[in-house]
C-alpha cells in the first residue's frame, strides 16, 4: 500500500477542480496515466474510493468531496510555511504568484515586471490573468500569493490595499470628436459596446450609465477593451475603457476620447493578499510598486488624452491613497 503523500494530496486536489483527467494531468504537467495512477495509489493507501469514474466524466465521491476541501486546507498550511522559511531570508526570492484582471493587465504588467524583476533579481514571477471571482477563489484557496483587482473586493480573509483611482473615459467614432460629450444619461440611450459577462469592469460601466439588466439586443459585447475600441472605429457604437488603457488601444483605432462630465465615475485599483500570508510586508513592497507603476501608466494616459480629438482639454488627476 502506497503511502499518503503531500504529491498525492496536490493532484487529487488539482483533479477536484479540474473534474477530468486529461485537464489535471495538464495542470500538474504529467501525463494522464501517471495521474489515474497517483490517485489509484491516493486510494488505495485510505482503503476508499475519491473518485466515480465514468467515460466522459468524473464526480467525487461523498468522502472524495470532504477530502479535497481538508486537503485543500492542508495544502495551504504547508504553502504558508514555506513563506513563513521565505520572508525570515530577506528580500524577496523564488516564486511569486500574482494575480491581475484583465483590464489591467495589459497597461500595468510590462512595467511591473520590469521594475519587480530588478529590484528582486531572485524572484520567479508566475503572473496569472483572470476575472476577479477567479482570482479571488485562487487566493483565498492558496493558489495565489496576491491579486491586482479593482476594490472593494469583500472578501472577509483578504488583506485589501488601495492604490490608486483611474477614471472612466468615452470612446466614440473619430468623426464625434467635434460633438458635445454626452452625459450618462444619454449614454443609455446610445449603443453601447461593453465586455462580457463576468468582467467586474462591465459591471461598473452598467452602473454609471444605471442601467440594470439590459435586453439581449440593447448592448453589444466584446471579450477584451481592444475589440471594443476597434468596434468603436468601426462605427458600430460608443463605449468606456479606463482611463490606463487610452495609451494604448486608441494608438491602431479611428476613435476619439472624451472626459466625461462631472462627477466623473472612477474606479479604485487594489492589490489584496490573504491576513495569513507570511509574505506579508514584502507584499506590501510589491504593493508600492504596483501603485509607481499604475501612476506611471496614468501620466502616459494623460498625456494620450491632451492628444486625442475631443478631450476638451485636461482634467487634473485625482490624488493616490497612501500605502
Amino acid at each position: 500500500m502506497a503511502a499518503l503523500s503531500i504529491r498525492h494530496l496536490r493532484y487529487f486536489d488539482a483533479l477536484a477542480r479540474q473534474g477530468h483527467f486529461g485537464r489535471a494531468a495538464e495542470h500538474c504537467a504529467i501525463s494522464q496515466p501517471a495521474l489515474s495512477l497517483q490517485i489509484k495509489d491516493l486510494e488505495d493507501s485510505l482503503g476508499a474510493t475519491l473518485v466515480e469514474r465514468s467515460a466522459k466524466q468524473i464526480r467525487l465521491t461523498a468522502l472524495g468531496e470532504e477530502f479535497a476541501l481538508r486537503g485543500r486546507d492542508i495544502l495551504r498550511a504547508i504553502d504558508e510555511l514555506a513563506d513563513l522559511a521565505r520572508a525570515s531570508r530577506g528580500p524577496l526570492a523564488g516564486r511569486l504568484r500574482l494575480g491581475i484582471i484583465p483590464t489591467v493587465a495589459p497597461y500595468l504588467l510590462p512595467r511591473l515586471i520590469k521594475g519587480l524583476v530588478a529590484r528582486y533579481p531572485e524572484i520567479e514571477l508566475n503572473p496569472r490573468e483572470a476575472l476577479t471571482r477567479l482570482l479571488l477563489e485562487d487566493l483565498v484557496g492558496g493558489r495565489l500569493d496576491a491579486a491586482i483587482v479593482a476594490l472593494p473586493a469583500s472578501e472577509p480573509s483578504l488583506v485589501e490595499t488601495a492604490l490608486f483611482e483611474e477614471e472612466f473615459v468615452l470612446v466614440r467614432s473619430h468623426d464625434d470628436a467635434s460633438r458635445p460629450v454626452p452625459s450618462t444619461t444619454m449614454l443609455r440611450e446610445m449603443r453601447l459596446l461593453l465586455l462580457e459577462e463576468g468582467h467586474c469592469f462591465r459591471d461598473q460601466a452598467l452602473e454609471v450609465c444605471n442601467i440594470g439588466a439590459p435586453a439581449p439586443r440593447a448592448l453589444m459585447e466584446g471579450s477584451s477593451l481592444s475589440t471594443l475600441v476597434q468596434m468603436v472605429g468601426a462605427g458600430i457604437g460608443v463605449t468606456l475603457i479606463p482611463e490606463m488603457a487610452v495609451a494604448v488601444e486608441i494608438r491602431s483605432a479611428a476613435v476619439s476620447v472624451a472626459r466625461l462630465e462631472a462627477p466623473r465615475p472612477s474606479r479604485t485599483i487594489g492589490m489584496v493578499w490573504r491576513k495569513t500570508n507570511p509574505l506579508a510586508a514584502q507584499l506590501a513592497e510589491i504593493a508600492a510598486m504596483v501603485r509607481e507603476a499604475g501612476l506611471a501608466a496614468m501620466q502616459d494616459a494623460a498625456r494620450a488624452l491632451e492628444t486625442s480629438p475631443g478631450t476638451g482639454g485636461e482634467a487634473p488627476r485625482p490624488d493616490a491613497p497612501p500605502l
